[in-house]
């Protein structure tokens, strides 16, 4: 059971939210919603077969024009001045030709916080972490190396053993804020990354295909994908041999509407991607029903074969929000320094598996690895912003999150897929097992609820033998 502390102070919260919903202004489309979405905009599906020319009746009916297309038969409607958003909706509902019509809901980062400025055994990485000492990074990165970090060495070796090093071969899409992957304009590439080691992306906010970063969030997530290693500068990447390939979909406040996560989610599908990372979350008041367009999109992913990993969320409550609370997505919990369950991770039966998010334990009674007494974990570190500007880099502190955890999971399936060891081609719910399979257990036994199947280790995960695994003459 978790401790009466949490349940209580879960509980204030809820409350606290009620009153503020009740006391804030309200919209003529949700009174009792708490999420976001795009003023003036309609994600609407129609049945097979509606000529181009009926679509656009429909849509001028109800007050809309300069539809954009999204996928097969799916349209985003931009409607006119003065259209009622709740009218819209409610006459696009009635017509015998419209599957579904909902409006373009916002999702938004997964940090717990804002940043405070926005073979033989391989010798270790000579990263200086935040000093000039060459291997400097493994007194900073315990994440990957520490405790209860993720393993990360084993997991080099053996890569390394099977020819793969890094995870080489396997392009990891990003779909966040843009990463700073390249010197255009006032943007310039973050000084940890190479300029090989990206595949082309696209900027669904601005549409053009030059998906910088505008926020600094997406620039750390892919640096713990795939930060350069072994170059004498900053830290490491966990999987940094792989392709990044980066999809701008939220924008510099790090928010974005679920029709463009669709797109880039179906971008990097049909651009040869074979994970997905989404460190983002909707509302938990968001429903399936309310983004059937990106539901669509991540079950288009899993029967391609892509892997798709997102993250649980921040509220520390037992509502996994959309998209990891969806079929086909690995949904990943935080831990901090400590080994504990970090004090915002949501937790629950939808949680897959947990990983490094950094800070405060969660007040978990019983668990031998959480404190609420001693001073909180460190946070988890990458080159990124230091401040506003996306031309000044750094190891800024304050990030911590499960958008920090997801790019561990993301980066760890990627190594397992380089390796092999469950074939050239496994499925999405193969390495989904592997990954659960290899995991380390953590809390007791029965806190399968709060840590899913435990946190995740890439050096278990990516070892020959296991279950799932295939000898090397299968």
């Amino acid at each position: 059971m978790l401790p009466s502390v949490r349940r209580y102070l879960k509980l204030f919260t809820s409350i606290a939210m009620t009153a503020i919903a009740l006391l804030a202004p309200r919209t003529s489309l949700a009174d009792t919603s708490m999420s976001s979405y795009a003023q003036g905009e309609i994600v609407v599906k129609y049945a097979n077969g509606v000529s181009s020319t009926s679509q656009a009746s429909i849509a001028s009916v109800a007050g809309a024009d300069d539809p954009s297309a999204l996928a097969p038969h799916t349209r985003l409607l931009h409607l006119k001045a003065g259209v009622n958003l709740s009218h819209a909706l409610t006459h696009l509902r009635r017509q015998h030709d419209v599957l579904w019509a909902v409006p373009n809901y916002i999702a938004h980062t997964s940090d717990a916080q804002t940043p405070e400025q926005k073979a033989p055994e391989l010798p270790a990485p000579n990263d200086p972490g935040a000093g000039s000492t060459p291997g400097g990074w493994e007194e900073l990165q315990w994440n990957f190396v520490g405790t209860f970090g993720v393993n990360a060495l084993q997991a080099w070796n053996n890569l390394a053993a099977d020819g793969a090093a890094g995870g080489k071969g396997v392009v990891v899409a990003v779909l966040d804020t843009g990463v700073a992957y390249a010197n255009r304009s006032r943007f310039l590439r973050s000084p940890d990354f190479s300029p090989y080691e990206f595949v082309k992306g696209y900027d669904f906010v601005s549409h053009d295909p030059y998906p910088n970063d505008h926020n600094g969030h997406g620039t750390f997530v892919a640096g713990t994908i795939a930060e350069a290693t072994n170059n004498g500068i900053g830290v490491t990447g966990l999987a940094y041999g792989v392709s990044l390939m980066p999809v701008r979909v939220l924008d510099g406040a790090g928010e974005g509407d679920a029709s463009v996560i669709a797109e880039g989610v179906r971008y990097a599908v049909n651009h040869g991607a074979r994970v997905i990372n989404l460190s983002l979350e909707f509302s938990s008041d968001v429903t399936a029903s309310d983004i059937p367009d990106l539901i669509e999109a991540l079950r288009y992913a899993n029967h391609r074969g892509v892997v798709v990993v997102a993250a649980a969320g921040n509220e520390g409550d037992s509502t996994i929000p959309y998209p990891a609370r969806a079929k086909d997505v690995i949904a990943v919990g935080a831990t901090t320094e400590h080994g504990c369950l970090a004090n915002y991770s949501n937790d629950g039966k939808g949680v897959t598996l947990v990983a490094p998010g950094g800070g405060a334990d969660a007040d978990l009674a019983g668990d031998p690895n959480c404190s609420t007494t001693l001073p909180p974990g460190r946070d988890v570190f990458q080159e990124t912003f230091t401040g506003a500007s996306p031309r000044q880099f750094g190891l800024p502190n304050g990030y911590e999150g499960t958008s920090m955890a997801t790019p561990h999971v993301a980066a760890t399936a990627a190594l397992i897929i380089a390796s092999g060891v469950l074939g050239p081609r496994p499925t999405p719910e193969q390495i989904t097992a592997r990954l659960k399979s290899t995991a380390r257990k953590l809390g007791s036994p029965t806190d399968s609820y709060l840590y899913g199947a435990g946190l995740v280790d890439a050096g278990a995960a990516t070892a020959a033998g296991g279950p799932g695994a295939i000898s090397p003459t299968a």
